[in-house]
């Protein structure tokens, strides 16, 4: 009795051991966002990798809040939007390939936020539709031209979707549905507004840290 005890304490020793060993690291290094400090930011026009034209000022009319509640300064996106497109700059690309120094003299902002939309809409399913949208985002310091933070978040309506009744006939007209109204009243919205706190909102695990507006600030998540 007493060596069956011993071989399952030593058994749970070693799995214990392997779990601890085996737990990946997942800390974002912030080294740099703690040097640098920065107060205000720049929000460029997202990237649109989607086939949904809107995707890109849904997510840009969305990033504002946020940020400010993290506790930065955000520069007016609509402010920051038309400027670029009095320069000849329409393009959310061309707004990315701009030299740090020369943003940072156009609207002498401390950091600048580039954001790639790579989901967004409603995709039918064989039994259901869901309405998705995901976001990446990276934070680079216009002074250094250092990477301060890297984030990438989601929000998809099938995480509020209870599991739908009657029979097979009825979950394919559901699904239908769901996607046809996700289309025409453009659900993605909501979704992005979503997907921009979960991506920029302070506090979370490998998250922007508060900004210097913040009560909170120099604390990690």
């Amino acid at each position: 009795m007493k060596i069956s005890i011993r071989l399952m304490v030593t058994a749970m020793s070693i799995a214990l051991l392997s779990g601890c060993a085996s737990k990946p690291q997942t800390a974002f290094d912030y080294t740099h966002l703690k040097e640098s400090k920065p107060r205000s930011i720049l929000v460029l026009p997202p990237l649109n990798k989607t086939p949904e034209v809107r995707a890109s000022y849904s997510m840009l009319a969305q990033v504002t809040h946020p940020l400010s509640e993290s506790g930065y300064y955000v520069m007016p996106v609509t402010l920051v939007d038309e400027t670029f497109k009095e320069n000849g700059i329409t393009e959310a690309s061309d707004a990315h390939a701009l030299p740090s120094a020369k943003l940072r003299e156009i609207f002498g902002a401390d950091a600048a936020l580039y954001i790639t939309m790579t989901q967004y809409g409603t995709v039918y399913k064989v039994l259901d539709s869901a309405t998705t949208v995901t976001a990446e985002a990276r934070l680079v310091d216009l002074k250094t031209d250092k990477l301060l933070w890297t984030g990438r978040a989601t929000a998809s309506s099938a995480e509020q979707q209870n599991q739908q009744q009657g029979g097979l006939a009825g979950l394919l007209i559901a699904a239908i549905v769901k996607q046809v109204i996700g289309t025409v009243s453009d659900q993605s919205h909501p979704m992005a507004g979503l997907a921009s706190q979960r991506l920029l909102k302070a506090g979370r695990v490998d998250g922007l840290l508060y900004g210097p507006r913040s009560p909170l600030f120099v604390k990690e998540p």
